[in-house]
């Protein structure tokens, strides 16, 4: 019976060898058709099909798509409609915005013909009887074929381009017209061309603190028999003015005497679109803001200066968080973090975080597998920072951090350091502008750490008092502008330190865009530092310095780069210097490669001497470029490596190295 079941299963599938097995009512994600198929014939449609002719047009594969995506027919290629008469009227329909499209890029003189069987329609033409009919028989056997012929022509250039000044008088607001529009005599005549220049010239003037600047008119002349296009702007600069009264409006969780300390515009200031800009970042430091708009008004106010509002909306207040990174050289690494954005309903942010880290073996044994494994190979790290930003409505804030910290520094050959200790620091922060801060406070820290030297167990109480200056257009991707800070931190015995140390450190990035659109930047660093009024031995050993590692010297491991003491072991030095250059090169607007030359070391001597050896190393980087900053992935390799380097270091994290 069961065999007799098979057999009349089987004749049954086979008896219509015909019908398809069709997936389309499965194809949820469009792996089984083309969007480019027209639909099935059917007695209640007409479906159609379209063919773009261009001939031999040089650049026919762009021409099709930008034709493909101004035409209705295209676009409505899987609606088939019902009849030959709403197809005609669709296709004559379509001829106005493609001949628009071949304008917009210069294509003064094209020709376009749409046909079918031989029936042609073209610009300014009416649907025929006979077209109708061409279309009405195909229907119910297969897809109406609409050829569409393009002949392009030549691509139309400028020649003349001027630029009219209402009331124009000397000098002109727009002095060099040509350099600012960058149109050119000769290059094409595109839509985008003209757009972009006005743009420009709107730009230029507001720049120059004319804000209700404008374009008045636009007018094109193209001249069909020369292949040229001449074009003349009317411009009016309107009144010059300044930074009116600032209004800001916020949430009610968020003061607005908050906000206000963080502009740094003034009333009668020259007024500019970059101050405007400038002016958003600044408000947008405040932890508990999520979003800022600056809204500039359409007229001046009696004293000849623009009025301008600030809104502020608030972010989530609560926020956790966990990463995760990793190094060939230092191993694993993973972080979470806890915050809330707005505590007391001042914008006071706290936050918690902790991390674990994989402490490197630094006593000449390795894990090679996991019975090997002890809870001394995990260093840890746990602190809490908080921030009153603000005080009174001032442009001071309130800073107080702590840390407690285990960590085990180093190589299995070249040794390094154990610490354990803790730190709090309490600090007061004076901003002056968006850019430059002041800040002074007092810190104290207790630990002990060890290494080859010996074991010190210190307390620290010092005074430190630092300088940052900012002028970098983004904090993860910075491609014009500068970044320094200097620290000197004095940590005297009659304050209740155990030694008396005198510690300075400074950096300087700079940052050139070699192109208007930031592709091509180099990036430059140098890394300074010094401790003195101890022996090195007396210095604990998170106080002296160290080079190596994705921060600092790429291709070395991590702090690894120092003076060697007893047994050929890392020390630690009294003065540190790095430098690192940066090619970053966008391939894509998402894609780019950064070659990069990194150098660096820690000197015994409280000042760098040269008695030391530069460590270099050089590389490739790789970037991702996302909304929130580029992933990086950087290969570095050791240009003079010392004995157990490894030849190759890999590093994967969020944002530029520097």
């Amino acid at each position: 019976m069961s065999g007799g079941v098979a057999f009349v299963t089987l004749t049954c599938l086979q008896a219509d060898p015909a019908r398809a097995f069709d997936l389309s009512s499965l194809d949820v994600f469009g792996l089984f058709s083309s969007k480019d198929a027209p639909p099935a014939p059917s007695p209640a449609a007409l479906p159609y099909s379209l063919d773009f002719q261009l001939g031999d047009a040089d650049d026919a594969k762009s021409l099709t798509r930008l034709l493909q995506d101004a035409s209705l027919l295209y676009r409505l290629r899987q609606d088939a409609p019902p009849d030959g008469e709403t197809l005609a009227r669709r296709m004559a329909g379509d001829l106005d915005p493609l001949v628009d499209a071949l304008w917009s890029q210069g294509y003064f003189n094209a020709d376009i013909a749409m046909a079918v069987d031989g029936v042609t329609l073209k610009v300014g033409g009416q649907p025929t009887p006979a077209l109708i009919r061409a279309t009405e028989a195909h229907r119910n056997r297969d897809a109406v074929p609409i050829v569409i012929t393009v002949r392009p022509g030549k691509v139309f250039g400028f020649r003349n381009i001027e630029v009219a000044e209402k009331g124009a008088a000397s000098p002109r607001v727009v002095e060099d017209p040509q350099r600012v529009s960058r149109l050119r005599p000769g290059e094409p005549a595109t839509a985008a061309s003209l757009r972009a220049a006005q743009a420009a010239l709107v730009d230029d003037m507001r720049a120059k603190s004319y804000p209700l600047a404008k374009v008045v008119a636009l007018r094109p002349v193209v001249d069909h028999a020369a292949g040229i296009m001449d074009v003349t702007y009317e411009i009016d600069p309107g009144p010059r003015a300044g930074i009116g009264p600032v209004s800001v409006t916020t949430s009610d969780s968020i003061p607005p005497e908050v906000v206000r300390s963080f502009i740094y515009l003034e009333p009668g200031d020259p007024y500019s679109p970059k101050a405007l800009t400038d002016t958003r970042k600044s408000i947008a430091t405040i932890p508990a803001v999520g979003g800022v708009r600056i809204r500039e008004d359409d007229k001046l106010d009696a004293a000849g200066n623009l009025p301008i509002f600030v809104e502020v909306t608030e972010r989530p207040k609560r926020l956790f968080g966990f990463s995760a990174r990793y190094s060939t050289i230092d191993g694993p690494a993973v972080k979470t973090y806890w915050e809330h954005r707005n505590l007391f309903g001042g914008a006071e942010r706290l936050r918690l975080e902790g991390s674990v880290f994989l402490a490197p073996r630094i006593d000449g044994t390795k894990i090679k597998e996991i019975g090997d494994f002890k809870e001394s190979d995990l260093g840890g790290r746990f602190g809490f920072s908080f921030l009153k930003p603000a005080l009174g409505g001032s442009r001071y804030d309130w800073l107080l951090d702590g840390v407690a910290t285990r960590e085990r520094v180093g190589t299995t050959r070249y040794g390094g350091y154990t610490a354990r200790y803790g730190n709090v620091t309490n600090a007061i922060q004076r901003r002056f502008t968006d850019t430059f801060s002041v800040q002074a406070g007092i810190e104290y820290e207790r630990g002990q750490t060890s290494d080859v030297l010996g074991q010190v167990d210190y307390t620290l109480v010092g005074i430190p008092v630092s300088v940052k200056y900012d002028s970098t257009d983004s904090l993860l991707d910075a491609t014009r502008g500068i970044r320094a800070s200097a620290s000197v931190t004095p940590y005297p015995t009659f304050l209740g330190s155990s030694i008396g140390l005198f510690q300075a450190k400074a950096s300087l990035s700079a940052y050139y865009a070699l192109d208007a659109d930031a592709r091509y930047v180099l990036a430059g660093r140098v890394g300074f530092g010094s401790v003195s009024g101890a022996s090195l031995d007396e210095v604990p050993s998170t106080r002296r310095f160290y080079a190596g590692g994705g921060g600092s010297v790429r291709g070395y491991a991590y702090r690894t780069l120092s003076p060697l003491g007893p047994f050929g072991q890392l020390t630690g030095g009294r003065s540190l210097l790095e430098l690192s250059a940066e090619a970053r090169i966008k391939i894509t607007d998402t894609i780019g490669i950064v070659p990069f030359f990194d150098a660096g070391t820690a000197y015994a001597a409280s000042l760098p001497d040269g008695k030391q050896a530069l460590q270099m190393a050089a590389g490739l980087g790789f970037r991702y470029y996302t909304s929130i900053g580029p992933i990086r992935v950087d290969v570095a390799a050791p240009i003079n490596p010392r004995k157990g380097d490894k030849p190759v270091a890999l590093y994967v994290s969020i944002g530029q190295a520097f």
